[in-house]
C-alpha cells in the first residue's frame, strides 16, 4: 500500500475521506493558500494504465470549468511521484473543494427516512447543478447518491465527473468505450443498451435518485448489474406511492415522467424537471402528468438493433421474415450486456483479491474490528458525531458502504455516535410573546413545550417563567415549558372609600374608572357605595364602575329681617311752672 505525505510540493496529505473504483480522496491542506482541500489521487495500480490516466485527465477537464454552488469546485490538477510498495509510480491528482458533510449515500444508509419535502429540496439542488453543466456541454453520466455531497448547510453538491464527457466529443474513442459505464441501479435505458447518451440520461438517473429518496429503495433491484440493466430497459417501474401510500400523486408524476424509457418522453432538460420540483415544493400544479411515459420502447424499423436488442416484444401478427431480425437482436443484446460486465471489470480491475465490506451499522468499535478482521479488512479512521437516535459508541456510518467490494487489507472508515448533542437553554423570561420565546428556542435547537398561564402584573402574553431554567444543559430537541402572564390583576375593593381615594387606587392598579351616583341619606356624601366588578381578577385596562353617594345639601331658608318697631310720640305737655 502506498504511503505519501505531500503532493506537488504544495499540498499536505491527511486521512482518507473517500474511496471509489478508480481513486482515493484525501483530506489535505494547501500550504500556499492555507485552506482545506480534498485531493483525489488515482490508484497507483491503475496509474500504470494509459486508459485510466486518460479518463482521470478527462475528469479534471470536464469539471474544471464548472463554477456553480451545487458543483464541487476543481482548484488544481497535477502529477507527482509516489512510492507504491518498492516501485515509484507517477500518479495524477485533482485538488478539489473540501465539502464538510456526508454523501447522500451515507444519509440514506444511516437513516432516518428522508421526508418528501427534503427529498425535493435535494433534487432541486442536483438539477440546478446538472442544468448548469448541460448548458456548458457536459453530461455527468453517473448521477447516484455516492456522487452527491450534502454539506453542513444541507445543500446538495454534485461531484465526480469521472465519466462525464463533452456533448461535442461523442465520437471520441474514450467516450465510446465508456458509453455503458455508470452504476447499474441508476443507469438510463440508453446507457444499458450501450448507446451514446445526452443530457436526458442524467434526467433519468436523477429520477432514480428521487425515487430512492422518497421510498428508501431504487426503482429496480436484482442479483447482478446485468439483471438490473435489463429491467431499466424492459420493465415499468412502480409509482413511489405504490411503495409508500403517503407519497402524493404529484411526486408520482414527477418521478415517472423522469423515468420514461424513451428520452423524448422525459423532461427534456434539467431546468424543466427542476421547475416541476419547485412547483411541487410550493404546492402549485406541475406540468408533468402520470401517463404511459414509462412504457417499454417499441420496436422500430429505424433502429432495429438498438431498440429491439433488449426489448423483444411479442407480436402475433409479425411476419416470419422478422425471425432473423430477432435472432440478430438477441445476439446484440448479449453483446451489449456483456459490454457492461467488461466495463465493470475495467473499472474495478480483475485478478485482485477482493472481499465484500460487512455492514457495521449499530456495532461497537470492538465488534466492528472483529467483523472486518474476519474478511481481512481493517478499521480506519473513527469520526465522532452526535446522533440522538443511536447509543453512544455505536457505528452510524461507514465508508466504503456495506456490500461494496474492497481489496483485502484495505481500511474501512467509520462514523461513531457521540450520543445526543447537548445545548444550553436560553433565557426566554420577559419575552413579550410566546412566538418570541419559540423563536429563541428553535434557534437553540430546542422545542417549545407546555404553555401555562398565571395571573401577573406583567403585560398579557409576557413569559414569566420557564422549565428547564436558563443556562441549564439539555439534549437537542428537548422541550422547554413556559409560563405566560394572563395580564389579570386583583381588583381592589374601594367600597367605603371616598371618590378621590377610590379613583387613585383603581388608576394605580391599572384600571379605568367610570363614576355613577346614587343617594343614601344614611351615609356621608362622596362615599363609594358599590363597584363593578366587585372582586376577583380582571385584565389591566378594564373599566371599573363605582357608585358614589350624593352629597346631601341642606335647603336654603330665607329669613326676613325683623322690622324695627315704630315708637309713637305723645305730644309734650306744657307745664307751667308754679311760681
Amino acid at each position: 500500500m502506498s504511503e505519501f505525505t505531500q503532493l506537488g510540493d504544495r499540498y499536505d496529505i491527511g486521512q482518507v475521506v473517500g474511496r471509489g473504483g478508480m481513486a482515493e480522496v484525501y483530506e489535505g491542506t494547501d500550504r500556499r493558500l492555507n485552506r482545506r482541500v480534498a485531493i483525489k489521487v488515482l490508484r497507483p495500480d491503475l496509474a500504470r494504465d494509459p486508459m485510466f490516466q486518460e479518463r482521470f485527465r478527462r475528469e479534471a477537464q470536464s469539471a474544471a470549468g464548472l463554477n456553480h454552488p451545487n458543483i464541487v469546485a476543481i482548484y488544481d490538477t497535477g502529477q507527482d511521484t509516489i512510492v507504491d510498495g518498492t516501485t515509484e509510480v507517477q500518479v495524477p491528482y485533482i485538488v478539489m473543494e473540501f465539502v464538510d458533510g456526508v454523501t447522500l449515500r451515507q444519509m440514506l444508509a444511516r437513516g432516518p427516512r428522508i421526508l418528501p419535502e427534503r427529498s425535493l429540496e435535494i433534487s432541486a439542488g442536483i438539477l440546478a447543478a446538472l442544468d448548469y453543466a448541460h448548458r456548458h456541454g457536459i453530461v455527468h453520466r453517473d448521477i447516484k447518491p455516492a456522487n452527491i455531497m450534502i454539506n453542513s448547510n444541507g445543500d446538495a453538491k454534485v461531484m465526480d465527473f469521472g465519466i462525464a464527457r463533452a456533448m461535442s466529443d461523442a465520437a471520441s474513442s474514450v467516450t465510446a468505450t465508456s458509453a455503458v459505464m455508470g452504476t447499474a441501479q441508476y443507469l438510463s435505458p440508453e446507457q444499458a443498451r450501450g448507446e451514446l447518451v445526452d443530457a436526458r440520461s442524467d434526467i433519468y438517473s436523477t429520477g432514480c435518485v428521487l425515487f430512492e429518496l422518497l421510498t428508501g429503495a431504487t426503482p429496480f433491484t436484482g442479483e447482478s448489474p446485468v439483471s438490473i440493466a435489463y429491467q431499466h430497459v424492459n420493465e415499468i417501474p412502480k409509482a413511489p406511492s405504490q411503495v409508500d401510500p403517503s407519497i402524493p400523486a404529484t411526486l408520482d408524476a414527477i418521478v415517472l415522467h423522469s423515468l420514461a424509457k424513451q428520452p423524448n418522453s422525459r423532461y427534456q432538460s434539467a431546468a424543466e424537471m427542476r421547475a416541476d420540483v419547485e412547483r411541487a415544493m410550493a404546492g402549485m400544479p406541475i406540468m408533468a402528468s402520470v401517463t404511459a411515459h414509462t412504457s417499454v420502447i417499441p420496436v422500430t424499423a429505424q433502429n432495429p438493433v438498438n431498440d429491439e436488442s433488449l426489448l423483444p416484444m411479442g407480436d402475433a401478427d409479425a411476419p416470419k421474415r422478422n425471425i432473423m431480425k430477432w435472432i440478430g437482436a438477441a445476439v446484440a443484446s448479449i453483446l451489449a450486456l456483456g459490454l457492461i460486465v467488461f466495463a465493470g471489470q475495467q473499472l474495478f480491475g480483475s485478478g485482485i483479491s477482493k472481499v465484500t465490506v460487512p455492514n457495521l451499522a449499530t456495532k461497537t468499535i470492538a465488534e466492528a474490528t472483529t467483523s472486518l478482521e474476519n474478511v481481512a479488512l481493517t478499521l480506519g479512521t473513527e469520526t465522532p458525531k452526535n446522533d440522538e437516535n443511536a447509543p453512544k459508541g455505536t457505528i452510524i456510518g461507514q465508508d466504503p458502504a456495506a456490500g461494496e467490494l474492497l481489496e483485502q487489507g484495505q481500511k474501512v472508515n467509520v462514523t461513531v455516535s457521540n450520543g445526543k448533542e447537548q445545548v444550553v437553554v436560553p433565557d426566554v423570561v420577559d419575552q413579550f410573546t410566546v412566538d418570541d420565546a419559540r423563536a429563541l428556542l428553535i434557534e437553540a435547537k430546542l422545542v417549545l413545550g407546555k404553555v401555562t398561564y398565571e395571573d401577573s402584573d406583567k403585560p398579557e402574553g409576557t413569559v414569566t417563567g420557564q422549565s428547564p431554567k436558563a443556562s441549564e444543559t439539555v439534549d437537542v430537541g428537548s422541550r422547554v415549558n413556559v409560563v405566560i402572564s394572563s395580564g389579570k390583576v386583583p381588583v381592589p375593593s374601594i367600597v367605603g372609600k371616598t371618590k378621590v381615594e377610590a379613583n387613585a387606587i383603581l388608576v394605580n392598579a391599572g384600571f379605568k374608572v367610570q363614576v355613577l351616583y346614587d343617594l343614601d341619606e344614611n351615609l356621608a356624601g362622596g362615599i363609594v357605595l358599590a363597584q363593578s366588578p366587585s372582586e376577583g381578577m380582571a385584565l389591566k385596562g378594564t373599566t371599573v364602575t363605582i357608585t358614589v353617594n350624593k352629597t346631601v345639601v341642606a335647603p336654603t331658608v330665607t329669613v326676613s329681617p325683623t322690622p324695627t318697631p315704630t315708637l309713637s310720640r305723645t305730644p309734650s305737655a306744657t307745664i307751667t311752672p308754679v311760681r
